[in-house]
């Protein structure tokens, strides 16, 4: 089983609440802005922590209430592409990449630009990157960082079409070919059931 979650926590006047356990795959949180979609995330990347609950992921428990188990973040080993990208300015491409990167990971920092279709962006600048390349770049550093899951905080918004369709099908092949669990905050339902296994509604 990928993800084995049930947790809530109140955010203001409001309660946060998702229960859910899926397979192997890509796993699709979906529903409208402000449903709580990045919350959950958050909650299981360790970022917000639920007032109760639990999450395992791969069979390994990283937070539980009851059992008093909270997993630091950085030893939950999540690879986390957010909306925006968040790549350094003040690094080129290929050092995005290296940061964080892990000796023995999924593949190496090559054969990643390879996969992601971003070799020949290595030596560019953020700035000069489109929205589409710029999500790749963050896509790959976090495969660099050796995750044990992947967590996506929509990462085709703001993207026009051709961009997203060459976004969706990195999404794809990570699905397919990686072999990582994959929990994926979207508010598109064509998207969703384009790339989803499991789709949980909020």
């Amino acid at each position: 089983m990928s993800f084995d979650v049930a947790v809530e926590r109140r955010l203001g006047d409001t309660v946060v609440a998702c229960a859910f356990q899926t397979g192997s795959g890509l796993t699709a949180l979906f529903g409208p802005s402000g449903a709580g979609k990045t919350s959950v995330l958050n909650m299981i990347a360790g970022l917000l922590k639920p007032d109760t609950g639990r999450v395992a992921v791969g069979g390994e428990v990283l937070f539980d209430s009851a059992g008093s188990v909270d997993v630091p973040v950085q030893a939950r080993r999540a690879g986390y592409v957010f909306q925006d990208g968040r790549l350094f300015p003040h690094l080129r491409v290929r050092d995005n990449l290296a940061y964080g990167m892990q000796a023995e990971g999924l593949m190496g920092l090559d054969e990643a630009a390879d996969f992601l279709g971003i070799a020949h962006l290595l030596d560019r600048w953020p700035r000069s990157l489109s929205g589409g390349e710029a999500q790749r770049v963050a896509i790959g550093r976090a495969l660099l960082s050796n995750p044990r899951f992947l967590l996506m905080d929509e990462p085709l918004s703001g993207l026009d079409r051709a961009r997203r369709e060459g976004v969706l099908r990195v999404i794809e092949r990570l699905r397919d070919e990686v072999g990582l669990p994959i929990l994926y905050v979207s508010h598109d339902r064509t998207e969703v059931e384009q790339l989803a296994t499991t789709i949980v509604e909020l």
